[in-house]
């Protein structure tokens, strides 16, 4: 898909996201209020999925101990984050309100080149990473990522990867490791999905040699042995998952789906820091640390100079991958 169309395809929601920007303003009407009164939680995606759980999740986690007294999730669905992104990047100076966001976002940004990046709100806080999973029926003959990057290798175009949403992690994760093995990331043939489940269908089916997609999603399929796992992304094996890493398998290929918090343009150094403290609260809160180990996620919390930093690298990392596979 072109970047041409993408912009069409981003201008043809941007309509239907009108009524969601309804929605965000109806939450946060009634006069002016602070963080700790009443706090709003963008979701830029649809309910049910993996930004909305996050937010959700935290949306349990503030108001389990108090830490704000009304806290409400939004959604504003669209372009990978992007129309979401758009509009709170419009919020000038909204103290009471965050959005989630992560690395799904970024290469969204580079894809839509629509004017509006994470220059444009305040980073707050990175809380948690999931990881991807390569899968292949369970029943299939590849058995390990070897086996899989030998026909791989062989014929790049006539081996079909279903995955996510163009530009990705799982389409930059396989961008990552095509170059590693020395297949040129333009010649993969990466087959986008909107959900896992439609990826999942099309490798069960034979539509696609292998699915890519976050663990999460995929764990019970896996361990009923209806997926065979043959790598996932992280750094290093996640306690008490049994599935090696891509470069336990000799591929150097790592990339975490984080996810974390930005703030409207134009808040105070103050209500910047308040928000901070409010994601710190909730982060050691019971709650949360039931949910990181719940939903299998990793705990990253970082804030400040830290968390900028990782942003700055990521962007650069991200915008490389999606000009490699050229997009």
């Amino acid at each position: 898909m072109s970047k041409q169309n993408i912009k069409r395809t981003v201008f043809g929601v941007a309509v239907a996201a009108v009524t969601a920007l309804a929605l965000v303003n109806a939450a946060a009407s009634g006069g002016e209020s602070t963080a700790r009164s009443k706090l709003v939680l963008m979701a830029p995606a649809s309910p049910g999925g993996g930004w909305d759980g996050f937010a959700r999740e935290a949306q349990q986690a503030i108001k389990s101990d108090g830490i704000s007294n009304n806290v409400q999730v939004v959604n504003v669905p669209g372009a990978g984050g992007t129309i979401g992104l758009s509009q709170f990047a419009q919020m000038e100076g909204r103290s009471d309100m965050l959005m989630v966001t992560g690395g799904v976002m970024i290469g969204a940004i580079e894809l839509a080149d629509a004017g509006t990046s994470l220059d444009d709100v305040e980073p707050i806080a990175r809380l948690s990473d999931d990881y991807s999973v390569i899968v292949v029926p369970g029943d299939s003959d590849i058995e390990t990522l070897d086996d899989f990057v030998a026909a791989w290798k062989q014929d790049p175009g006539g081996t079909a990867i279903a995955g996510g949403s163009l530009g990705g992690i799982d389409h930059l994760l396989m961008g990552m490791a095509a170059e590693n093995v020395g297949i040129d990331p333009q010649d993969v043939n990466y087959i986008p999905y909107s959900g896992g489940g439609e990826a999942i269908t099309s490798v069960l089916s034979g539509t696609t040699a292998a699915a890519v997609s976050g663990y999460n999603e995929l764990s019970d399929q896996i361990e009923n042995g209806s997926l065979r796992a043959l790598a996932i992304s992280s750094e290093e094996r996640l306690p008490g998952v049994d599935v090696p890493t891509f470069k336990e398998a000799g591929v150097d290929a790592a990339m975490a789906n984080w996810r974390g918090y930005v703030a409207a343009p134009g808040i105070t150094e103050e209500e910047k820091a308040e928000l901070v403290d409010i994601l710190t609260e909730f982060h050691a809160t019971e709650h949360w640390q039931d949910a990181v180990e719940r939903n299998n996620w990793t705990d990253s919390f970082m804030v400040g100079e830290e968390f900028d930093a990782f942003l700055a690298e990521e962007i650069v990392t991200t915008k490389d991958l999606v000009e490699g596979l050229g997009l």
